[in-house]
Order: structure tokens, then sequence, then C-alpha cells
């Protein structure tokens, strides 16, 4: 299903509608055992419950429940549930205290949390054991069985493959047949009769060659009936949340959907950048000075705490980037070099504060000189970006956008010590460059959470 240009798995986007529900009436339930009826009927008037759902349910988004690779067990899922939950209550409580004549008391918000947890935990177990994606999936027929075709039979990710099923491949002419015999199908007499008897629902065309057989009017006339017609680098950024760089093509960048840079939109992200930087700021500057104060007890009083660095950033611009140093002082005596997991050059504290990316904290500066904002591409240094831009093709198409803290790159694909890593990280920075938005920021934010709280990625 699609929603403001982003497109989102349609089991989790019911999940999501449910619990939103659960929140919003388990308060209410929640005043039902403590005080029987009568008080919970003013609870409705002037509880609100709107907040309380949509707080409990960032949190719960926030611990990577909503995320389509989440992976935990049952009872890894009930204690994320359990924590969100707690968090929000407890950012409930908060605003309601300062908000004149808006107090809560506890004994709702305990009781209010407890139902809320029954709740949603019952919702996520009939999911787990009674809802069936395979119902959600939409039927996907491939028109091509060749080298572009082959780049859909590929994918083997479980995350990948969650929103559709592939009914089958058909050749076509110019196709060098790449596709496996038991996926080829025979070509139909006629395209559209066939879908609607195998109830496809989207027919992706991904053929090698257009030049001598494209069938222009067989898919006006599945489109014009309202079966999907999509092209396959499409298809594969939809499902992928990446830009393919092994089918993408100059005409596709040009003439594509997304790529928008709308002053409003940039002025707005530039107005909650400032406004973000300063409330993280002003929150965590203890964290920020206990972290100085364990670096100079590591490496001693002399020992710089800072990390400046020249990075690539918007329009190819270079700007020293500002972190916590987490490396040895002598790291790069042999020259710049890719980080890697579990480098030895990381000192110990260096590794804590990496984890839990507290050394990241410093380049609020950076976001408040405007170098760079909260959610991008993840700036490089520049010999690494004239390396790259030599050798993958689009990478400096990235820097058309200022660079990131946080980004939808580092969430997908976590690590970067190679060439390859840098191709891979491409694909996810070009997808976020291409699709960006305020919802997708905020989303990549709530998943950043759980990055910090989980360790997940790093």
């Amino acid at each position: 299903m699609n929603f403001l240009r982003h497109h989102f798995n349609a089991p989790l986007a019911l999940l999501v509608i449910i619990e939103l529900a659960a929140f919003a009436i388990a308060p209410i339930l929640g005043a039902r055992l403590l005080w029987g009826g009568g008080w919970y009927e003013e609870l409705v008037v002037g509880w609100p419950l709107l907040p309380y759902a949509l707080l409990n349910s960032i949190a719960i988004g926030a611990t990577g429940l909503y995320h389509r690779r989440q992976r935990n067990r049952f009872i890894g899922v009930l204690v994320r549930v359990g924590v969100a939950i707690m968090a929000g209550s407890a950012v409930v409580g908060l605003v309601s205290y300062l908000l004149p004549g808006a107090a809560v008391p506890r004994s709702v918000l305990i009781s209010a949390g407890l139902v809320s947890g029954v709740l949603v935990g019952f919702a996520r177990f009939v999911f787990e054991h009674v809802v069936d994606e395979e119902r959600f999936k939409s039927s996907v027929l491939v028109l091509g069985a060749g080298n572009r075709a082959m780049s859909l039979a590929r994918l083997r990710r479980r995350s990948d493959q969650r929103g559709y099923r592939v009914h089958g491949y058909i050749a076509m002419n110019g196709d060098a047949v790449a596709v496996s015999a038991d996926e080829l199908l025979a070509t139909p007499a006629n395209l559209l009769a066939y879908c609607r008897q195998h109830d496809i629902d989207e027919v992706v065309v991904g053929m090698d060659d257009r030049r001598t057989s494209f069938p222009v009017g067989e898919l006006l006339d599945c489109r014009l009936a309202g079966i999907g017609v999509i092209e396959l680098i499409d298809f594969l950024e939809r499902e992928t949340g990446r830009v393919r760089l092994d089918v993408v093509n100059p005409s596709w960048m040009i003439f594509s959907g997304g790529f928008a840079h709308h002053p409003v939109q940039l002025a707005v992200k530039r107005v909650l950048d400032i406004a973000a930087s300063l409330f993280l700021l002003a929150v965590a500057w203890p964290i920020l000075l206990l972290a100085m104060l364990a670096i100079k007890l590591e490496d001693g009083l002399l020992a710089p705490v800072f990390y400046r660095q020249i990075r690539v950033g918007l329009n190819g611009k270079p700007f020293a980037v500002l972190k916590l140093r987490s490396m040895r002082t002598d790291a790069e005596k042999a020259g710049a070099q890719w980080a890697v997991k579990s480098d030895p050059r990381v000192t110990r504290v260096g590794n804590f504060c990496r984890m839990t990316r507290i050394d990241e904290l410093p380049q609020i500066i950076n976001v408040l000189r405007g170098d760079m904002a909260f959610v991008g591409p993840r700036p490089e240094r520049p010999p690494f970006v004239d390396r790259l831009s030599e050798m993958i093709p689009y990478y400096r198409e990235r820097h058309c956008m200022k660079p990131g803290i946080t980004g939808w790159a580092q969430l997908c694909y976590p690590y970067g010590a190679s060439d390859h890593d840098s191709a891979q990280k491409l694909e996810y920075d070009l997808y976020y460059v291409k699709n960006h938005s305020l919802i997708f920021d905020l989303m990549i934010l709530m998943q950043t959470v759980e990055v910090v709280l989980w360790g997940r990625g790093r």
C-alpha cells in the first residue's frame, strides 16, 4: 500500500492501526478497572487519548517493532513492547504535568500501561500465529526472463519479498533466458486474459531489449483494466528500499518521480534540524561531558577529546566534521583507512561511544552551522569520494543533499569497509535522495533510536 509517496507493508500497516486503537481505548479500560463506571466518562472527554495513542505508537516504532526486518522472538517482542509503553507513558505523564489543569493521576497511567501491554501483546500474538502474510501479497507477472529479470530472481532476503510473490517469468524477443526453467512461463496469446485468469495484480516490465517486441497494446489493456504495470527498476526500488545500480540508467534518473528539492520542504527541514539540535544539546550535554572526561582518563589529560576530519558535504563542498575521538591518536599514521567492524584502532571508551552513538553528539554543532542535517547521506572523506566517483556510477549524485548524522543507508547497511560496501550503501543513499520527505525523516529517526537502545547495526 502507498501513503504520501511511500510504500508500506500491508500487514504492518494493519498492525499499526490496530495498536493505535488499542492504545486509544487502554486509558478508558484502565479507568474502569480502577473506579468502575462514571469516572471513565470524564476521562473520554478530558484525557488526551490521541496523544497517548500516538506517543506510545511512536515508542513502539522506536524499538524497531514496526520494522519489516524485525526478527525477535515473541518474548523479545514483549520486552520491547514493555520498554516502549513505559517510555511512552513517562512522556505522557511529563507533558500532562507541565500543561495547566491536565495532570493525570499516576494510577491511571499505570493501569492504562498495563492494559496497553495486554492488548498489544495479544495483537502481536494473533498476528504471529493467525495472520497469513501470503493473503496480503500481490501476485506479480514478470515480462522478461533475461539478465534484467534475473535481478529480481536473485532477491533472496525474506524482507525483500514480503509484499509480493512472483507468478512467473515470460521470455520476450531479445532476452537471453537466465531464469530457471521451472519459473519460466509460455507466452500467452492474450496477456490481459491470462492476468485475469490467474489473478495477477501487477505486471513488471523487465525486458532486456524493448526495440523488437514491446507489447504496448497489451500493457495498455492491462493498465486500463486495473492491473498494475510497473518498470522493473521502480518495482525493485519499492520492494527493497534502494535504487539498484545494476538496472538503473540515466534516463530513469532524469524522468522518474522524486529527487525534488522544494524550498518550503527544505526550509521546514532546516527549522526542525535547528530545533532538534538545540533540544538534544540541552538534554545530552551531561552525557557529552562525562564522555569527554572518560576519554581524558583513558588517554591522559593532554590527549585530544574531539576529532576533526574533512568530509565532503552539499554539492561537493568540503567541511570539517566534529566527533568525539574514538580511536587512538595515531590511528591514521599510515593514511586514510576504512573503518571496520571490531576495528583494533578503537579505544575502550571509543568502543562504548560508538555503540551508543555518543561519539556523534558533537555533530550537533555541524547541524547548527548548516554543514549537516540530522538525516541524510553519511559524509565521506575526499580521497574516498574521488576514488569511488571514478569506480561507481552516480556516486557524486548523493551530494545533492546535505549529509546527515544518521540516514537510510546507515540503518539498512551499517558497515562500509570496502568499495563494494560503498556501492551497496549508495543504493540506499540514492533511494533516500529520491524519496526524502518529513515522514521519511521521522521514520529514520525512530529506527535510529532503536539502534541506540538495542545496539542493532553498529
